[in-house]
C-alpha cells in the first residue's frame, strides 16, 4: 500500500495567534514544531510522498530538507482547502491512503506513526486520532484518498470520526498520546515541555520563548 502524509501549513505570521506571542517568536516556534514533525515523518520511511501545503516561504525551505512535495496554496482558505489541494495531486499519481497530520504535534515519534498505521485494512478504512482536548483531529487516515472529506475547524474530531464510521465499519478511533500533544494556547506549551520527552525540542523553545523577554 502507497502512503502519502499530507501537512497543511498556514503561514507562520498568520498560526498561532492564542499563544499570544511576537511574531517573530511564534514564526521561530512554528518553525521549529514543522522540522521536528517533517523529521518524524521523513525517518519513519512509512510515506510514499510527504506533501506539504502552504505558501509560507519558509515551511518550504524547511520542506526541502526531508525531500517533501510542495504544493503552493494560493488562497490558504483554511486546512480543508489545502487537504483538497494534495488529495486532487496525489490521485494522479497514484497515492492508496494518506494521512493528514497538523505542524503543531512536535512531540511525536517514529513508533508512534508506526502503531497508527498498524490499525489500517487494505480496503476502505479511516482512523481518526483526536486531539488532547477532543475537539479537533491530530491524525486522520483516509483509504482510498476519497474516502470522506474533511471536517477541519469544525469541532473536527466528532465530525470526522462520524463521517468515517458512515463510510466503513472497518474505522476506528485511536488514541496515541504524543499525537494528541498539540500547541494551540501557552498551557500547551508548558505541558508539553513538562513531559521531558525530547530535551532537545523542549530547549529550542524555551530559548524562542526567553529570547528579549
Amino acid at each position: 500500500m502507497k502512503i502519502s502524509a499530507i501537512v497543511p501549513v498556514k503561514s507562520f505570521s498568520k498560526a498561532k495567534k492564542r499563544l499570544q506571542l511576537p511574531v517573530e517568536k511564534t514564526e521561530d516556534l512554528c518553525g521549529i514544531m514543522l522540522e521536528e514533525v517533517l523529521n518524524i515523518l521523513s525517518q519513519s520511511r512509512l510515506f510514499e510522498k510527504i506533501v506539504i501545503v502552504s505558501r509560507d516561504e519558509l515551511a518550504f525551505k524547511i520542506s526541502k530538507k526531508v525531500g517533501a512535495l510542495q504544493i503552493y496554496d494560493h488562497d490558504e482558505r483554511g486546512v480543508n482547502q489545502a487537504v483538497s489541494l494534495a488529495d486532487k495531486y496525489l490521485q494522479n499519481i497514484p497515492i492508496d491512503a494518506s494521512v493528514v497530520f497538523p505542524q503543531d504535534i512536535p512531540l511525536v515519534q517514529i513508533e508512534d506513526i508506526h502503531f497508527l498505521l498498524d490499525f489500517k485494512r487494505p480496503s476502505r478504512c479511516a482512523l481518526v486520532v483526536p486531539s488532547r482536548k477532543f475537539d479537533g483531529t491530530n491524525a486522520l487516515f483516509r483509504c482510498p484518498l476519497d474516502l470522506m472529506p474533511t471536517h477541519y475547524d469544525e469541532d473536527s474530531y466528532k465530525l470526522h470520526l462520524s463521517t468515517a464510521y458512515s463510510c466503513s465499519s472497518c474505522s476506528s478511533l485511536v488514541l496515541i498520546r504524543r499525537i494528541m500533544l498539540d500547541i494551540d494556547i501557552p498551557t500547551d506549551l508548558r505541558f508539553m515541555q513538562s513531559q521531558h520527552e525530547k530535551p532537545h525540542l523542549a530547549s529550542a523553545i524555551t530559548g524562542i520563548l526567553e529570547q528579549n523577554a
